[in-house]
């Protein structure tokens, strides 16, 4: 490995070993950069790499509302302006119990590689807190959200930061946000934020998107291989927006999600689930607040395994798309011993470090990273921002025809990328170089920042 781009990566697990998402996430990025490093000496005396790891900005911020009872509770806000090279920073909001600023940061490096991707002009950005929605009444949210907005609003804008959804903040806290957000402005900028209702400047399959997108990606690959997607079953995770968007185009194109998952276990459906009544369910199983997969084996008739994970069902493709480090190596090496030939990464970060490598490794699987397989999500809210822009609503084919075309060009940009430094056909590899050197141009070209 470059020696430089080794120093850097000592570096990062020096300064933020207590933060080990954020120290794995740069690790695997800058291991697939050292072809370029080699050939960009002056990225070096630039210290561009350095640079690249560390946020442009960090806010933090308390975050007081109050419950139904009127009882005070105080949380933090985090957001993370990491990279702004090439667009306005864009990047989700995520409020879980478990948010702390090692999350927030690993996000929003990915996500600098991943908006890259798209070929849009949009920077990386993260942010979030550890306010849990569950369980907490709608006027609960609403307070929590205007209280976070009115900490955040400064920050941010259509040219400035474009802050989207992620897990715990979905279309409703996205409206009590913008909301409260217009409140403070006093003006309509419904471009500001990302993943609204249609109502009010939203876009035709968003919720959908980061699913559809994925399922696109997993076509390129399986037409590279000479296969078609119609047949094929898939093991996915998760029961979420990612996974329900999954498991409708996968449908639609004649492929069938076997399984899904839960924080109580996962279910496995040998007819799959393909039709409405099915597809439909998981999106009362996600506004229920109930968070258990169970349900979809109760309703339905199907096999339940409490506690445990779908990675020893056999599939022609695996999918995890419910959340970070999902995969370890005891699943990968089940994963491995099951044959399976497609290993399409969509959650954020879905699998550690050795289990990914190990996976690499193996002769025969093709593995393609999160950043690539689930920008379908980012783009989608590029493409709401645009017809914010031009006070327009596109028809859902419209919106999924430009999804398609961005699916397409991530894939063709990951495979051009791998090829151009002699990797062979290495997708996690073209994925990071791409987005690589798309900000590493911007960042030499506009100066020291």
């Amino acid at each position: 490995m470059n020696a430089y781009l080794q120093s850097v990566i000592e570096n990062v697990k020096k300064k933020h070993g207590n933060e080990p998402e954020f120290v794995q996430t740069v690790e695997e990025v800058l291991s697939s950069v050292g072809p370029v490093i080699d050939r960009h000496p002056e990225y070096e005396k630039l210290d561009l790499l350095n640079r690249m790891v560390e946020p442009e900005r960090m806010f933090t911020f308390r975050v007081v509302w109050m419950d139904d009872e009127g009882k005070y509770h105080t949380n933090i806000g985090y957001r993370f302006q990491f990279n702004g090279a090439i667009g306005p920073y864009k990047g989700g909001l995520r409020f879980q119990k478990n948010v702390y600023p090692g999350i927030i940061k690993f996000l929003g490096f990915e996500q600098v590689f991943k908006n890259a991707l798209t070929g849009l002009p949009i920077g990386g950005a993260k942010g979030g807190s550890d306010f849990d929605p569950a369980g907490k009444s709608d006027a609960e949210i609403m307070r929590f959200c205007q209280s976070f907005m009115t900490a955040l609003y400064r920050y941010i804008g259509p040219d400035v930061d474009v802050p989207a959804g992620d897990m715990g903040v979905g279309s409703r806290e996205i409206g009590y946000l913008y909301g409260q957000y217009r409140r403070l402005k006093g003006t309509f900028e419904n471009g500001v934020l990302t993943g609204k209702g249609m109502s009010y400047g939203g876009s035709l399959i968003r919720p959908e998107a980061t699913g559809y997108g994925a399922v696109y990606y997993l076509q390129n690959v399986l037409e590279h291989e000479g296969e078609s997607i119609k047949g094929k079953t898939i093991a996915a995770s998760g029961f979420g927006n990612v996974a329900w968007g999954v498991c409708k185009k996968a449908a639609q194109l004649g492929a069938k999600v076997v399984t899904l998952s839960g924080p109580d276990g996962y279910i496995y459906d040998k007819d799959g689930v393909v039709t409405d009544e099915k597809i439909n369910y998981l999106l009362e199983m996600r506004s229920s607040g109930h968070d258990k997969v169970k349900d979809y084996a109760d309703k339905f008739g199907v096999e339940f395994f409490p506690g445990k994970k779908p990675w020893t069902v056999k599939a022609d493709v695996v999918m995890p798309s419910a959340m970070q480090n999902d995969v370890h190596m005891e699943e990968a090496k089940q994963i491995v011993a099951n044959n399976i030939k497609y290993y399409i990464e969509v959650a954020n970060m879905p699998t550690t470090n050795d289990a990914l490598n190990f996976l690499r490794q193996q002769k025969g699987m093709i593995v393609a990273p999160s950043k690539a397989v689930n920008a379908g999500g980012v783009a989608t809210s590029a493409l709401e921002m645009a017809q914010n822009s031009e006070r327009l609503v596109w028809t859902k084919d419209d919106v999924d025809e430009h999804l398609h075309h961005i699916m397409n060009t991530i894939y063709k940009m990951s495979v051009d990328a791998a090829e151009k430094y002699d990797l062979g056909y290495d997708l996690v590899a073209g994925a990071n170089i791409a987005g690589f050197e798309r900000i590493a141009e911007a960042m030499k070209e506009q100066g020291i920042f």
